[in-house]
């Protein structure tokens, strides 16, 4: 009901906000696939899919987390949510779970590359973990954003 009277200004950053989220869930469940992918092989630096999980990283949710970054504070202060004391819950988990996420994204795109170039199962696997953090950690944010918890 919030989203049928909320005002015209904010249409087009909520879109920004919401493709770019769109477009970093895509890219961390690429990159979440393809390293599961890989950690199945032998040595999974070696393979293709750690390539590829680290090409998802790199272009899809990283300019992805960029993008919903930038939608997120347009529509926050176009719809006036910078007024508003307290704010409301589900601002506040996109928060918790946007920023931790990026810190957590550049730790796992690091490792990715790292995995990738010295060809190491290892910093394979964490990378693997981490993008599963970040996973569950957005699909929370997802449902606060579409069911509006008090």
């Amino acid at each position: 009901m919030l989203a049928a009277i909320r005002p015209d200004n904010v249409n087009f950053p909520l879109l920004v906000h919401v493709l770019g989220a769109t477009v970093l869930v895509g890219g961390l469940m690429t990159a979440f696939i393809a390293q599961l992918f890989a950690w199945r092989r032998e040595e999974p630096g070696a393979t293709a899919f750690t390539r590829l999980s680290f090409w998802a990283l790199l272009l899809a949710a990283l300019p992805g987390w960029i993008v919903m970054r930038v939608g997120a504070e347009w529509v926050y202060s176009r719809a006036g949510w910078d007024q508003v004391d307290p704010e409301p819950d589900w601002i506040g988990i996109g928060y918790v779970t946007a920023e931790p996420g990026a810190l957590l994204l550049l730790i796992s795109l690091v490792l990715a590359g790292l995995a990738m170039r010295r060809r190491s199962g290892t910093l394979a696997r964490i990378a693997t973990v981490l993008t599963t953090v970040m996973l569950v950690a957005y699909v929370i944010a997802v449902w606060a954003m579409t069911a509006k918890p008090t």
